[in-house]
């Protein structure tokens, strides 16, 4: 049997163990051995432990338990729950003035954490709860938190990006500089949404009532805006500054970052041990959870490419009309829907470097931009009904009166506004491109 045969039911196989609820990680080292095996008898797979060792080793790669401890310790310390509260008595007396203030917070803990599920659990169970007895429409509500949670997969330092990096061999302060004006400029339109929400059908956002704004002075307010706002906000731009300005590299600055979280916590009052202890937990389970992704799918890349398997991957390029732009947008189509039932890290390590041969050949393309490309795609797939991750998550954790198509209906509109933002980004690659070029990266 030809080689790309066994390749095609490598593929076939891998899907259907996913299906069948086998985590993924699991699956992807199953199949790479299983069919190794029977391709070429696992002699290739003596180059395996070299594979493992060099990834494992990346330095840049450290920064990823130094981020994820950076936004667990906000997380935990309740400093996000804290922002939400202040910003929103701040834009209070609009109306969706605390939608707004459930966006802002969004931006900062996608800057703080990167981790969509994180995000999306945090602020469910802080923000719904709080909009809900204030008046929201409940799809309203569902659609605002889960497209600011979904912002940590594009607001940098992401670990999207930062694994998206070592994948594609790029830069992480350029993929850093890259997506900060689309993150940016997505978190805007979301605004923009929300305020025309508020002109058109206040009722379904209404403002703070005078009551509850009065409980609150001037003094009081700004005094909260300064001690509980600018601490963690000066700790994201230092570390986001730091890297994109080229004065320290990721790994430096996520230690930083690591360590500017505990101070910001201890400041405010909120650093325990029994926090720590929890934050040092959750830190080790999703590292290890990355790895472990990282190394299984060593063994799936080589066994692939052992069996031929780029020969597919280029015929069904070749397949496809249209040119450069033509395989660029079937590649973004493929991730899109892969992005419905397979989790970010998988389709970065096993899916990305299987397309980014092909599409780096096209000299027009800039890799940096197909990168960031890449990550608002995978962030639209992320709040798109049925199946998007971001929905499933905060199902999980809504109240009971919260239907399943509330969480639907709420998301549909800022899928579109995604969906625009990555039109716009596929037309004007300078909005992602300016901001490197412009620092020298």
């Amino acid at each position: 049997m030809p080689l790309e045969y066994i390749a095609l039911m490598m593929v076939a196989a891998f899907f259907v163990l996913v299906l069948t609820g086998i985590p993924v990680a699991f699956a992807v080292a199953a199949v790479g051995f299983i069919f190794g095996f029977i391709g070429f008898e696992g002699w290739l797979f003596e180059l395996l432990p070299a594979r493992i060792f060099g990834t494992i080793t990346n330095y840049t790669l450290l920064a990823i338990p130094l981020f994820v401890f950076m936004g667990v310790m906000l997380d935990k310390t309740r400093v996000a729950e804290r922002m939400l509260e202040v910003i929103g008595h701040a834009s209070g007396a609009l109306p969706g003035g605390m939608a707004l203030a459930v966006i802002m917070v969004g931006v900062l803990m996608g800057a703080a954490t990167g981790i969509v599920g994180a995000a999306i659990v945090t602020l469910t169970l802080m923000a719904l709860p709080t909009l809900l007895r204030r008046g929201y429409k409940p799809t309203v509500a569902c659609g605002t938190i889960c497209a600011a949670g979904t912002l940590g997969q594009i607001i940098p330092p992401s670990l999207v990006l930062l694994v998206l990096a070592d994948t594609m061999n790029l830069s992480v302060g350029s993929l850093f500089a890259a997506a900060l004006i689309p993150g940016l400029l997505l978190a805007t339109l979301y605004v923009l949404y929300l305020f025309v929400l508020a002109w058109f059908y206040s009722a379904d956002v209404p403002a703070l009532d005078a009551a509850e704004r009065a409980a609150m002075s001037t003094r009081q307010l700004i005094r909260d805006l300064f001690t509980s706002v600018l601490p963690p906000l000066a700790l994201v731009l230092a570390v986001l500054g730091s890297i994109i300005g080229g004065i320290a590299a990721p790994t430096e600055a996520a230690a930083v970052g690591a360590v500017g979280a505990m101070v910001v916590a201890a400041v405010m009052g909120r650093l325990s041990r029994p926090i720590l202890s929890e934050t040092l937990k959750v830190t080790v389970r999703i590292t290890a959870m990355v790895f472990f992704v990282l190394i299984a799918s060593q063994v799936f890349a080589l066994a692939f490419r052992g069996l031929d398997g780029e020969f597919l991957v280029e015929a069904m390029f070749n397949w496809v009309p249209g040119g450069p732009y033509g395989t660029l947008l079937f590649m973004l189509l493929l991730i899109f829907l892969l992005g419905f039932f397979l989790e970010w890290i998988q389709i970065t390590y096993i899916v990305v470097p299987l397309f980014m041969p092909f599409l780096a050949g096209y000299p027009e393309f800039s890799t940096v931009w197909i990168a960031i490309l890449i990550a608002m795609n995978l962030q639209t797939s992320f709040l798109t009904p049925p199946f998007g991750w971001s929905l499933i998550f905060m199902k999980g954790v809504a109240p009971r009166g919260i239907k399943t198509t509330d969480i639907y209906k709420g998301a549909v509109p800022f899928v579109i506004i995604q969906m625009a933002a990555l039109g716009l980004l596929v037309v004007f690659p300078q909005i992602a491109l300016w901001l490197p070029e412009a620092i020298g990266w």
